[in-house]
């Protein structure tokens, strides 16, 4: 297994332990992720697609959508997708 660390929290000296001032700064949590090798490449390759910066990049993007799409899938919508021959099929998501 892989770890990668999704966000950083905030930023410290090593000489004083204490945290660097960042103009701006917003509070963030450190998350490590344990990710099986396959669960990382698709990780690598999502990266790569979206020429993201970073992973942490990659998983605050994959979470804005997720939280979209049940967000409207709640609301009692339906996503559809239509194949290459024309015909629409209802898009199912693993809720």
């Amino acid at each position: 297994m892989t770890a990668v660390t999704v966000a950083s929290g905030a930023a410290k000296s090593k000489a004083t332990d204490r945290p660097r001032a960042r103009s701006n700064a917003l509070k963030k949590n450190r998350v490590q992720l344990d990710f099986a090798p396959r669960s990382m490449e698709r990780l690598n390759a999502l990266k790569t697609k979206t020429e993201a910066a970073s992973y942490a990049e990659v998983v605050k993007n994959a979470l804005r959508l997720y939280e979209a799409l049940i967000e409207e899938t709640e609301s009692g919508k339906q996503f559809l997708v239509r194949n290459p021959d024309g015909a629409v099929a209802p898009f199912r998501l693993f809720l």
